[in-house]
C-alpha cells in the first residue's frame, strides 16, 4: 500500500467518524499532542488538543450532524508531514477542506484541520484520480 493511500485512509476514517458522530474515533485520529489546531467554519482558531477535541465532542454531540459526500481528495507529501485537500460537498452549500496529517507511532495523524465555502468541485475521471496514487 502506497504512502499516499495510506493517508486517503486516514482522511477517510476522519470524515466517518464525523459522519458517525464517533468522538472515539474522532479522538484517536488526531495527533497526540498539544500543537494541533483547527477551523471550523465561522468558527475562530483553535489551537490545543483540549480545545480541538472539545470543539468536535460539540459538534458531534449535537445531533445534528449533517449528511455530506467527500470527494476530490489529493495528497502531497513532505517527509513525514502531508496534506489532504478535498472538498465536502453538503446539499445546500460546499466546502473545500486542508487536513494536515503528520506520522506519529508509524500510523498517519491529524494534526490541522480548515475548511471553509467553495464552488462545487470539478467532476473527477476515476482514471486520471487512480493514476495519481501511484
Amino acid at each position: 500500500m502506497t504512502e499516499k493511500i495510506k493517508i486517503l485512509f486516514a482522511n477517510d476514517a476522519f470524515y466517518l467518524a464525523f459522519q458517525n458522530s464517533d468522538i472515539g474515533a474522532m479522538t484517536n485520529l488526531w495527533a497526540n499532542r498539544d500543537d494541533i489546531s483547527c477551523i471550523h467554519p465561522g468558527w475562530n482558531h483553535l489551537s490545543g488538543r483540549d480545545l480541538v477535541l472539545a470543539s468536535w465532542e460539540e459538534i458531534l454531540s449535537s445531533n445534528n450532524t449533517p449528511n455530506f459526500e467527500v470527494r476530490g481528495a489529493s495528497v502531497n507529501i513532505y517527509k513525514n508531514t502531508a496534506i489532504v485537500i478535498c472538498y465536502e460537498v453538503f446539499e445546500k452549500i460546499c466546502l473545500v477542506a486542508t487536513n494536515t496529517f503528520i506520522t506519529e507511532n508509524n500510523e498517519w495523524r491529524i494534526i490541522h484541520h480548515q475548511s471553509s465555502a467553495s464552488p462545487p468541485p470539478e467532476i473527477i475521471d476515476d482514471t486520471e484520480f487512480i493514476k495519481t496514487l501511484q
